[in-house]
């Protein structure tokens, strides 16, 4: 016992002493001056660790292109199915904060119900886009006379989703594919030809038709505004910048250079090729009908159940989900594809949903589609959860600030609906009513001068994508501007406003608007813009900011010379009634007691639209100085030329 404390003491005065000597002796200090002060590797340390994992891979396509994608995964996940996103956005940045602690701090905001869920989440760059290898082309087409290549989002997404589910062992082999606006565009393409490990599909806000109603046209009329995201997305493999500007109002910049081709020349877009494709095709030829996605979905649907998603107020692509849905409804696949149409703007989902504008809705609309709409819809695909209580589709009531649910859509229609559609009529001394006209010969006048463009925004008109300091400042007033107070124009002489007396009864309307103007013109072409608009009181009791509100429920914009053909223009025979017929947003609102309803018609939204010399020339695009010419317009409203809006009426 006495050797072994003597021995133990022993070894504690050597311990003691060799510390002792330690700190006496030298130190090593670090150099002052180093040959490189980045080292070669250095892990974030976060404290007390993270819940997830952060994988990287690249993953091979059939042509060998190797496309870069994030995988974050739970800690300790097994058995968890994959939410993939392909992206043209940087799949870094969009898969988050990979230094965060938790992965529903480090995921976006809408993906916080599926981090809490324990979803593996995928971003993938698309080939050609930030890390991924390859080729980058613009809304790539499908394999065929657009595309003479092997390969395009179809077959990216299959060989993608092949890897995946053998590479991540913590799956349980079943894939969803989400996104929105591009990211919904990839989504949808993968339907084409779906892997068999894609169990769900929720395109949200997706370009479908980018010709008709999503990012490049409307009915005809070109999007000027979209000309710096594709300068921002065409220019560099990484992030972009929008076209460099020398005026602060884009209304006075598209102004002053004369025609769209003029600016586009001006600013050395015409060598970008998506710029020059576009240009070469002003009408829709084969080279959009080609793009199409409603077309292709429906003569080749899928099986794979598919959530739609749109807003009401979606600045940016307001046809695509819409129009998919229908189109696969009449091709006999309502079974397996749901719609939502939510009161959002353009991927307004991925945020928050507690207002619009100077809209306020019940709660957080994007948080209570997310949770109860397409999480359940996930976990029963992915995990057979029990079936969801989803309705097939769901649209939130803008009048009443709740969401109705419906097994089909619209509630009115021209043929095959429960209700007819009902014309509401423009009628003398600015009115509108259900009664139709019986005068012989009526009509109203105005003016439309393209050296004088109506605004579609209260000028400044802000480039929506470029970033003024450290903020895109553009992009708060353009992701609103389909609800913004009317009343900035219902002043203008080239303005037409019709109104309803003061409601004495709610006025419910659910389905599809359409616009019928019977319009003759002095030149020999024009556009036609019509706004169905709902006013506000005088006085709004709980909230005075509202008091005498226009605000707009559908409005969109019609190409003249497209009248009788997308696909072949004709020039408007001047001084001669012709008729503009073209389909407005959905609507699912209430006219209330004490409201109004008005009607506004105009010839331009400048400078989101391009605008029409009003003289019949082969590609506006190239129109000249005096192509651009005054015209007056004559809006009919007789017995015999009646113009109204066709309105999707229904009982409560």
């Amino acid at each position: 016992m006495r050797t072994t404390l003597g021995r133990s003491l022993l070894l504690c005065l050597f311990a003691m002493a060799a510390t002792v000597a330690a700190a006496d002796a030298p130190r090593k200090q670090a150099p002052l001056y180093g040959v490189n002060d980045i080292p070669k590797t250095f892990d974030d340390a976060v404290p007390g660790g993270q819940d997830f994992v952060k994988r990287v891979a690249m993953i091979p396509m059939r042509d060998g292109v190797k496309l870069y994608t994030v995988i974050m995964l739970p800690k300790g996940a097994h058995d968890a199915p994959i939410l993939l996103t392909r992206t043209p956005y940087n799949a870094d940045e969009r898969a988050g904060n990979a230094t965060s602690s938790s992965l529903l701090s480090a995921l976006p905001l809408g993906d916080a119900v599926f981090a809490q869920a324990g979803y593996i989440r995928v971003y993938q760059d698309v080939r050609g886009k930030y890390g991924s290898e390859g080729d980058y082309v613009m809304m790539r087409p499908v394999r065929g006379p657009l595309n003479p290549t092997k390969v395009d989002h179809v077959t990216d997404a299959w060989d993608t989703i092949d890897w995946l589910v053998k590479h991540v062992p913590e799956s349980n082999g079943r894939v969803a594919m989400i996104g929105s606006s591009y990211e919904g565009f990839t989504a949808a393409m993968a339907l084409l030809d779906p892997h068999p490990a894609l169990k769900a599909s929720v395109p949200e806000s997706p370009v479908i038709d980018a010709y008709m109603g999503d990012d490049w046209f409307h009915h005809g009329a070109f999007r000027n505004l979209m000309l710096g995201y594709v300068h921002m997305q065409t220019v560099q493999k990484g992030a972009g910048a929008v076209t460099p500007s020398d005026t602060y109002d884009k209304y006075e910049e598209y102004l002053r250079a004369g025609s769209t081709g003029d600016y586009v020349r001006s600013r050395g877009l015409d060598k970008l090729p998506f710029t020059a494709r576009v240009m070469e095709h002003p009408a829709y030829d084969a080279f959009w009908q080609g793009q199409d996605l409603v077309r292709l979905l429906a003569a080749h649907p899928s099986s794979v159940p598919t959530l739609w998603e749109q807003g009401l107020f979606d600045q940016e692509d307001m046809w695509g989900a819409n129009h998919a849905w229908l189109a696969l409804k009449a091709a006999g696949h309502a079974s397996n594809n749901w719609l939502v149409l939510g009161p959002w703007s353009h991927s307004q989902v991925n945020g928050t949903g507690f207002a619009l504008g100077s809209l306020k809705w019940s709660g957080d609309t994007a948080l209570e589609y997310n949770r109860d709409m397409v999480l359940p819809f996930l976990e029963h695909y992915l995990r057979d959860k029990p079936a969801a209580p989803l309705a097939r589709v769901s649209v939130y009531n803008t009048g009443d600030n709740r969401w109705d649910r419906f097994e089909d859509w619209p509630t009115a229609c021209e043929h095959g609906c429960a209700n007819a559609l009902k014309p509401l009529y423009l009628g003398k001394d600015f009115g509108l009513s259900f009664a139709a006209p019986t005068e012989a010969d009526a009509g109203d006048s105005y003016v439309s001068d393209p050296a004088r463009p109506v605004p579609f925004l209260p000028r400044p008109v802000l480039d929506p994508f470029f970033a003024y300091g450290s903020t895109y400042a553009g992009y708060l007033p353009w992701s609103k501007w389909l609800v913004s107070d009317q009343r900035f124009v219902d002043g203008r002489t080239d303005v037409l406003v019709y109104e309803t007396p003061v409601l004495t009864a709610p006025v419910r309307v659910q389905g599809i608007p359409v616009a019928d103007v019977r319009a003759a013109t002095t030149g020999t072409d024009g556009d036609v813009v019509v706004k169905l608009i709902d006013v506000y009181p005088s006085q709004v009791t709980h909230d005075p900011s509202m008091g005498g509100y226009e605000l707009p429920i559908a409005l969109d914009i019609f190409r003249g010379r497209y009248r009788e053909s997308f696909e072949h223009p004709s020039a408007i025979p001047a001084n001669q009634p012709q008729r503009y017929r073209f389909e407005l947003p959905n609507v699912n609102h209430v006219f209330q007691p004490g409201h109004r309803i008005m009607v506004q018609i105009q010839s331009s939204l400048f400078p989101l639209y391009d605008r029409n010399p009003q003289t019949f020339v082969p590609n506006i695009f190239e129109a000249k100085p005096g192509d651009y010419r005054a015209a007056t317009i004559t809006v009919l409203r007789s017995g015999a030329q009646p113009s109204a809006v066709w309105l999707p009426v229904v009982e409560r």
